[in-house]
């Protein structure tokens, strides 16, 4: 199979079934297993002088690790399922819909249950938050993570197959971990953040178009090209902002951190910022329309392929 195939399978898999919660109980997932190996890297490592090349050594050894594993386990003659396994493994989508499902599900049962919810699934103090506040943070997460966790995998699965997608995720698990601007890690998870940066740059600007394409697209493209600098991140804005201007909502504004009141711009700022349980279910329904149309465009492709070694 070629790549564009196998993806094709991926998503449709993953969509399917999402993440079997019974089989990573018993193996663990492979972005814990980068996780305990990043860890393990980091507490061995990140100390004394020269703690930026200790990061960027560390980084760069898991990143040709990763892929010498994942280019050995791909030329296993298996007809591509052993690729096609590792990729709906490490495909997010079913799963960041669950999530703002159950964050949805959640405001019915009153705002403490809500912000327990939404609490997996970010990392602001979702305390003080009410329902507009849970309802924000809940389609913030979910339009960041169809980037990160949908098209930048689909991205480099469709380049490099196996090795693609495995160094994708190492690299933005290592980001999660250790690429924060603190004392511990400002220094040591420099390379993590800057090259987690770079391999999302493609796809955080190719998931912003796929979510204008959703809905009210001329107004949504305008709002993600005028507000998606407006974000901390160099390329979560794209997805976010695209959102905010299809559902014509304000994201992002204030929120807190440790307590502590970060007061950030708005995108869309002149969008409904009153938003409610409701406004999850419209994102999730973007999000949906988003994969169903990176889906509809790798069927061309594949398509396209077959009818070309026929003629």
């Amino acid at each position: 199979m070629t790549h564009v195939e196998m993806l094709v399978l991926v998503l449709l898999v993953d969509a399917a079934l999402g993440d079997p919660a019974w089989l990573w109980a018993r193996i663990g997932h492979p972005a814990v297993w980068m996780g305990r190996l990043i860890a393990a890297c980091e507490s061995r490592t990140n100390h004394g002088a020269g703690r930026r090349a200790k990061g960027l050594v560390v980084v760069l050894g898991l990143v040709i690790g990763t892929a010498i594993l994942g280019s050995l386990l791909a030329w296993i003659p298996d007809y591509g399922l052993l690729e096609v396994a590792g990729g709906v493994a490490l495909m997010a989508h079913r799963s960041l819909l669950d999530h703002m499902q159950a964050v949805r599900r959640a405001c019915a049962q009153g705002m403490d249950a809500a912000r327990k919810a939404v609490g997996m699934i970010v990392g602001r103090d979702v305390s003080g938050l009410d329902e507009s506040g849970v309802a924000r943070a809940a389609i913030e997460s979910g339009a960041e993570n169809f980037s990160d966790g949908v098209v930048a995998p689909a991205f480099w699965f469709l380049i490099f197959g196996l090795p693609g997608i495995l160094v994708y995720k190492l690299v933005n698990t290592a980001d999660s971990m250790i690429g924060h601007k603190d004392a511990r890690y400002g220094a040591f998870g420099w390379a993590a953040a800057r090259l987690d940066d770079v391999l999302n740059y493609v796809p955080a600007r190719l998931s912003g178009l796929l979510i204008c394409a959703t809905g009210r697209a001329r107004a949504a493209f305008d709002v993600m090209k005028h507000d998606a600098d407006l974000h901390a991140s160099p390329n979560a804005g794209w997805p976010e902002a695209a959102m905010a201007g299809s559902l014509d909502i304000a994201l992002g504004g204030p929120r807190a951190y440790g307590g502590a009141v970060t007061p950030l711009p708005w995108m869309n700022s002149f969008g409904r910022r009153d938003l409610t349980a409701a406004d999850i279910g419209a994102a999730m329904g973007r999000l949906w329309r988003a994969w169903a149309i990176l889906l509809l465009g790798l069927v061309v492709l594949v398509t396209l392929g077959w009818l070309t070694s026929i003629a």
